[in-house]
């Protein structure tokens, strides 16, 4: 059973699918999803008692899923490790914070955390982590992510990718990914908008294809 604080929690919902929480101690906050299981559709923000509960939606997950199987298709054609780990929970206890993403991924530091359960902060947080906003937050997870230390992030929202590096402990628009500089990024949505007339597999293969003739080049 979930336990309550002495301070009331206030309830706010929005239109978009998300139910805001505050007032929620962090032991509530880890109660909840105790009770709840790994086991859910919804995903979580937490930032100083203040706690977002976010059901996806299918214009989330789409272009999610595909930003996943790119970067699959990017490290194969690299011939490097990835460690994927979808919308894990990143928590620092000792800074009240907590987000789950659409989905991370260790990249150069894969090997520093292969076949370990992540332990932040003994463990470093993922390299990259992705976010897919259909509608706007009601936080800003940014904050969270820079607090957490995460040293880059894509987001897609309204048909753009726009990339994000950590730098000085705020989150600055880049050209280019950190974790893969030669990437065109600016046509990834393309290919996303593409898998809605080929299909989403035909969308990854045409990726794939891609990949392939720049990396040459970098050689």
């Amino acid at each position: 059973m979930v336990t309550t604080t002495s301070t009331p929690v206030e309830q706010q919902t929005t239109p978009e699918n998300r139910v805001i929480l505050k007032g929620v101690s962090w032991s509530t906050f880890k109660a909840l999803l105790a009770d709840v299981g790994d086991d859910r559709a919804w995903r979580i923000a937490y930032e100083g008692g203040v706690l977002e509960i976010r059901m996806p939606l299918e214009e989330h997950e789409e272009p999610k899923r595909l930003i996943e199987s790119f970067v699959e298709a990017i490290v194969d054609e690299l011939e490097i490790e990835l460690r994927s780990l979808g919308s894990l929970t990143l928590e620092r206890e000792d800074l009240t914070r907590a987000v789950e993403p659409d989905s991370c991924f260790y990249i150069q530091n894969e090997s520093l955390v292969r076949g370990r359960n992540i332990n932040l902060p003994n463990d470093p947080p993922p390299d990259l982590a992705i976010e897919s906003d259909y509608t706007n937050s009601s936080m800003n997870k940014f904050t969270i992510y820079a607090a957490i230390g995460v040293p880059e992030i894509w987001r897609y929202r309204r048909e753009s990718l726009q990339v994000y590096q950590l730098v000085e402990g705020k989150y600055e628009v880049c050209d280019r990914s950190l974790a893969f500089p030669f990437l065109p990024v600016a046509e990834i949505p393309g290919f996303i908008e593409q898998s809605r007339t080929v299909g989403q597999r035909a969308a990854v293969r045409l990726f794939r294809e891609r990949i392939r003739e720049i990396l040459p080049s970098q050689s």
